[in-house]
């Protein structure tokens, strides 16, 4: 809405009626001011006003060239018009009433009520001051609750309230800054950074969006670039209290994670680990490089044995930035050492899919294999070895698995528990007669069985037949007394039928 041109009654007099010949000028500069403002023509309008005010400077045309002002979205020139006016008369409602209505669009609502108020004092049922007055207290609100949100670091919320604000004052730069400031904690450097650099086109020494724009590069993990515009701020205005206290987190984050980096090459992990904890403490909005202290406290946690650590360090990295590639390869590996290999599956798939890569697409293929490994027996597991274990190793695991799980030492067992540790004596069996043969136990360990769709093969194996032979040269003692297979003592053995066949020991 325009803002509406004031008449001045000592200058109503046309000027053939006898007026000075200056006032006469005035006058006739300000009606032509006043046409031209009508047809939109406010550069030419304020030409006019402008000339009317050399000649004779008072309130109607200063009130009038600030309309015009404010029709060209100059609040400051038109501020200084409308201040000018009331110094001049005081009784000025229309000069109080504009400035009002600039204040309220550079974003200052409480001056703004204050000339609002002085216009309701010399008319107080105006109801259109008092709609006015009530913008700017509502305005005053939206603003208090968005520093109040700011405060407290919920800066969604700030930003609502200050998009409010905008909606009244959509040019008022402080307010464009304040949602620009909010764009960036909420990591929307895009739109932070239009808004940015939209100020800067007019005014390339406002600090204010200067250090916004270090800001979005701060938390965009690009701290050198950062720094160098903190410093420039500084240096336009050293008492810059948010570009002095960044600048200083910046300088201690990068000093903290490279610490850690050179206590993690060292080899020095428990201090390596303490570092970048302490690094992590230092600024809990820059997601991005706090991505990387997590991975990297992850990796640390790994070299102490503390996988799930790792885990949950890849999970806090994640979480900062879903895109981060490192992090899943890490929570992946990590995973396969804690033997989640579905998880694992996922991750890499998820890395794939990031970074299309041979090799990744290689990690995707060896995880599943890894998980169809995981599905069958465990050879190692049933005989409580590593992988690792020796030959002499290996036979001793079997001997005390297959004499502990013997179907002699459990006949006397219900038939339900019976038939369990048949089952893991032909287990323990099973896996003894894979892992001791080199040429199966490649295949299982590299997962050709399986690649070659074979399964384990070995359904119809006879683990009695296996411990027989094992203990060929003197029969394994069950309880004391039994000196071996060939020879007539207080037990015998025979054939006997359970499964798999072979031999049954009597007591």
């Amino acid at each position: 809405m325009e803002p509406e041109l004031m008449e001045t009654d000592a200058l109503e007099i046309l000027p053939d009626a006898g007026l000075e010949e200056p006032q006469a000028n005035a006058e006739s500069l300000k009606q032509n001011g006043n046409e031209l403002y009508k047809q939109k023509k406010y550069m030419e309008a304020l030409e006019m006003y402008s000339q009317a005010i050399r000649l004779l400077p008072c309130a109607a045309y200063y009130g009038n060239r600030s309309a015009t002002y404010m029709m060209l979205n100059k609040y400051n020139d038109a501020l200084a018009d409308a201040q000018e006016a009331t110094s001049i008369d005081k009784e000025f409602t229309k000069g109080y009433q504009r400035e009002g209505k600039c204040l309220l669009a550079l974003g200052n609502p409480v001056a703004a009520i204050q000339s609002f108020n002085k216009s309701l004092v010399i008319e107080p049922n105006n109801q259109t001051l008092i709609a006015e007055r009530e913008s700017a207290l509502k305005m005053k609100e939206h603003e208090e609750e968005a520093h109040r949100h700011y405060s407290s670091g919920d800066f969604r919320r700030a930003l609502f309230c200050i998009s409010q604000c905008l909606n009244t004052a959509p040019n008022a730069v402080s307010y464009r800054l304040f949602k620009a400031e909010c764009f960036a904690f909420l990591s929307k450097y895009t739109e932070a950074s239009d808004i940015v650099n939209t100020i800067l086109a007019v005014d390339n020494r406002n600090a204010d969006a200067l250090f916004v724009r270090g800001l979005c590069l701060y938390y965009g993990d690009e701290i050198d670039k950062a720094q160098q515009h903190f410093k420039h701020v500084l240096r336009m205005n050293p008492d810059h209290t948010k570009a002095k206290d960044t600048y200083k987190k910046s300088k201690c984050l990068i000093q903290k994670k490279e610490e850690g980096n050179a206590a993690f090459k060292s080899g020095d992990h428990q201090k390596a680990y303490e570092l970048y904890t302490d690094a992590l403490s230092i600024d809990p909005y820059n997601k991005l490089t706090n991505a990387k202290l997590y991975c990297n406290r992850a990796t640390t946690s790994t070299k102490l044995q503390n996988l799930q650590q790792a885990v949950d360090d890849c999970n806090k990295a994640i979480e900062l930035d879903e895109k981060y590639v490192k992090a899943f390869t890490r929570r992946a590996a990590t995973y396969t050492g804690l033997e989640m290999y579905e998880e694992a599956v996922r991750d890499y798939e998820t890395v794939q899919k990031l970074e299309p890569s041979q090799q990744n697409a290689r990690a995707v293929k060896d995880a599943k294999l890894e998980l169809k490994k995981s599905k069958r027996k465990d050879y190692y597991k049933i005989l409580g070895v590593d992988k690792n274990v020796t030959d002499d190793m290996l036979r001793k695991a079997y001997r005390k698995r297959a004499m502990l799980h013997h179907p002699d030492r459990h006949c006397n067992d219900t038939p339900e528990k019976q038939k369990e540790e048949e089952k893991i004596f032909k287990d323990v069996g099973e896996a003894y007669a894979v892992l001791s043969d080199p040429k199966k136990r490649s295949r299982y360990d590299s997962g050709a069985d399986l690649e070659e769709g074979m399964g384990s093969g070995f359904g119809d194996f006879d683990a009695t037949n296996l411990f027989q032979m094992f203990f060929q040269g003197g029969a394994p003692d069950f309880g004391g007394g039994f000196e071996g297979f060939g020879g007539s003592h207080r037990r015998q053995h025979q054939r006997s039928g359970f499964p798999g066949g072979g031999y049954q020991f009597h007591f």
